[in-house]
Formats: structure tokens, C-alpha cells, sequence
């Protein structure tokens, strides 16, 4: 592909197969550079300035740009591509690769509601139910950022019917993996913690919120079961790839609340700073958060438990960068400063939390904002 676009570099098709050719080796090559995403990245928004309307260009800026450094680059082209193909799922899903690295968490929400309402309009008995999962997953995260937790029980029922739709001799394990992670990610975003039996095929997301469940409820020996548990799926995945780097996370995580609960401060900040050295050596998320529950967002909450703001702050700070207007690390960011001393910048964290849970003025969250506002108008 390098030789023909050398030969015909005006010609868009050219050029748009070469980027994704571009892109396919950076997957491929497990490339951390950002050097042959950002050439394909490049070569993509050269068609796509001549010609805003070309689907394949406007594609391809989004999976070059996906991280929260890039994004920046690609938000005209992700504002553009759902409406260059309206019946299509997956054009109408992919802007909010970009949406979700700036915050946006209206937008991440309500434009995958409409993916999934069109794959869903297309599917057929017996099809895979991959774009109608890939959309209702991205979804309910942003309606947990947006304190919709309503819309995020949704989510999870409607994973149910998905998965009950399926025949039983042959079960659609997309709907099968979303359905998990929805309920894991749910109770770890809402902090409903709740202690439940888990079957031998329990995923990794699962063991992970039960573990903090168990931890948060005071039932140690479950908490240390699912560490267990966590640990041997550890063993069982390759150390050195993406899915076995977010399995050491996740076990690091419950063990730093399990050895925080048994009175070991130190040590379960150890466990932490590791976790988020381990994170660090990941790809930032391309999507919603991953591990489910940042490392560096954690660190911040056991920083704060234990009585040290300003490490807390810095935590946030790093958990911010990589997840933009995450809503719990806003939440943990305001609450470091507020107790550090700096109320200018624990205000414009709380603010920046309000107007996202603007809808839920219910939350905690959002009332703890409103009534540390309303201290500070009073100065």
C-alpha cells in the first residue's frame, strides 16, 4: 500500500486503504509510539479536508486520534461521520470513540441509544448481536458518567433480554460478556456494593466488584476469594499483553482494599502506586475505563482514606488525564483539595461535577457540590 500511495497520492481510495493499513500494523505490532497511528492519522485528514463527506477518511481520523492526547485532532471528523451514514450502527457509534476522550458524556450516551436502536432495527434471528452490545456497553457507561443510573439499569436489562434471545445451543457471547461487565461496572460507578454468589465462568470484571463489594461490606473471607480467584486467572493470561496487564491491575486493586481493611495503610498504597505503573504500561483506554476501576482513581480514594490530600490530588489528577471529566475522580479530585486547603480548585472540580450530574441533583455526589459551592459564595 506504501508503493501505490507513492504512485497515486491524489487518489482518496488509495490513501484511505494505505492509513488503514497503517493502522492495521500498529494493532499488530502492539506499537506504544503513537508513530504509525498518527502517520495514518495524518494521511486520513488530508482526505478528509478535500472531501468531508468520504466515509472511509473520516473512519479512520477516529482510530487514529483515539487516545485523550490525539482526540483532539479528530473531533470535526467524529462530529461529521454519523451523519455521512445514518442507517449504519457502526458510523453512528464511532464519533463517540472521540466524544468519550473529551467527557462528553451526553453525546457518548445519547449517540450510542441510536446505534443500538439501528442495529437492532437490522438484526435478525440467529445474527450476531455484536453492534447491538458494542453500542448498549458504550452507552451505559456514559449514562453512569452522567449519574443516570436509571438509564444504567437499562442497560443491564436489556443485556438480559439479548442474552435470552439467543438460542441456547448457541449463545451470543458478545451479549453474554456485556451483560457481566454492565453489572461489574455498575456497582463499582455507583458504589452499590452488593456481595453475590459467582459461578466458575465469573469474568474478571465481575470477581473484581464483588471483591470490593466483600471489602466495603466487611466480609474479608469473600473479598480474599475473589482475590483468589483474580489471581488465577492472573496465572492463566500472558503476562505481557493488554487483557494480562488489566488482570494484574484488577488483582492489585482488591488486594490494596483487602490489606487496607486489615489495618495496613502502607502497604495497600504500595499495592496501588504498582497497579498504576502496571496501568501506565497499557495503551490509555480507547473507550470506556479499563480496568473498569481506574488504578490511579483508587489510589486517590485510599490516599484520601488514610489522610494524605495532597497525594490524592496528584492521583486524580493523573486518573483525569487519561479518563477526561471522569466522574468519580472529579468527585475525589474536588474532595483532595477541598481537604488540602487549594477551595479554588476543589470549586472548579465541584462545579465541573455539578454541571455533569446536573440532571440527579439527588446524588450525593452532586448535593456534597452544591453545598461546598454555596460555602464558597458565602466568602
Amino acid at each position: 500500500m506504501e508503493q501505490l500511495h507513492r504512485e497515486f497520492p491524489d487518489d482518496d481510495e488509495v490513501s484511505t486503504f494505505y492509513a488503514v493499513s497503517l493502522l492495521s500494523g500498529a494493532r499488530a505490532l502492539e506499537d506504544d509510539t503513537f508513530r504509525l497511528s498518527t502517520k495514518a492519522g495524518t494521511i486520513a485528514l488530508n482526505v478528509f479536508h478535500q472531501n468531508p463527506k468520504h466515509p472511509g477518511a473520516a473512519h479512520y481520523v477516529i482510530h487514529s486520534f483515539d487516545d485523550p492526547i490525539h482526540a483532539p485532532l479528530a473531533l470535526r471528523a467524529a462530529d461529521a461521520f454519523a451523519d455521512i451514514a445514518p442507517a449504519v450502527s457502526h458510523a453512528i457509534h464511532m464519533p463517540t470513540h472521540i466524544f468519550i476522550q473529551h467527557g462528553m458524556w451526553g453525546k457518548v450516551a445519547h449517540q450510542n441509544d441510536r446505534a443500538h436502536e439501528v442495529a437492532t432495527e437490522l438484526w435478525d434471528s440467529g445474527e450476531s448481536m455484536g453492534a447491538m452490545s458494542h453500542s448498549l456497553d458504550w452507552g451505559q457507561y456514559g449514562y453512569l458518567q452522567l449519574g443516570d443510573y436509571e438509564k444504567a439499569r437499562y442497560a443491564i436489562a436489556r443485556f438480559e433480554e439479548m442474552v435470552a434471545m439467543a438460542p441456547a445451543s448457541k449463545p451470543d457471547q458478545r451479549a453474554k460478556s456485556g451483560l457481566a461487565r454492565n453489572r461489574a461496572r455498575y456497582i463499582v460507578e455507583t458504589e452499590e456494593w452488593k456481595v453475590q454468589p459467582m459461578p466458575e465462568s465469573a469474568s474478571e470484571e465481575e470477581l473484581l466488584a464483588n471483591g470490593f463489594s466483600a471489602v466495603r461490606t466487611g466480609d474479608l473471607a469473600t473479598a480474599k476469594e475473589q482475590a483468589k480467584r483474580l489471581a488465577d486467572k492472573v496465572h492463566a493470561s500472558k503476562a505481557d499483553t493488554e487483557d494480562g496487564r488489566g488482570n494484574r491491575v484488577m488483582l492489585h486493586e482488591v488486594e490494596a482494599l483487602i490489606t487496607l481493611a486489615e489495618g495496613h495503610e502502607d502497604d495497600a498504597v504500595k499495592l496501588l502506586r504498582q497497579a498504576t505503573a502496571i496501568e501506565e504500561s497499557m495503551r490509555p483506554p480507547a473507550g470506556a475505563a479499563n480496568p473498569i476501576k481506574p488504578s490511579h482513581e483508587l489510589l486517590g480514594e485510599v490516599l484520601l482514606e488514610v489522610g494524605k490530600p495532597v497525594e490524592a490530588a496528584k492521583a486524580f489528577e493523573a486518573c483525569l488525564l487519561r479518563t477526561p471529566n471522569r466522574a468519580r475522580s472529579l468527585l475525589g479530585s474536588a474532595r483532595a483539595y477541598a481537604e488540602s486547603g487549594d477551595r479554588v480548585k476543589a470549586a472548579e472540580r465541584y462545579s465541573k461535577l455539578r454541571e455533569i450530574w446536573s440532571g440527579h441533583p439527588e446524588l450525593e455526589g452532586y448535593m456534597e457540590a452544591e453545598r461546598f459551592l454555596a460555602s464558597t459564595d458565602d466568602r
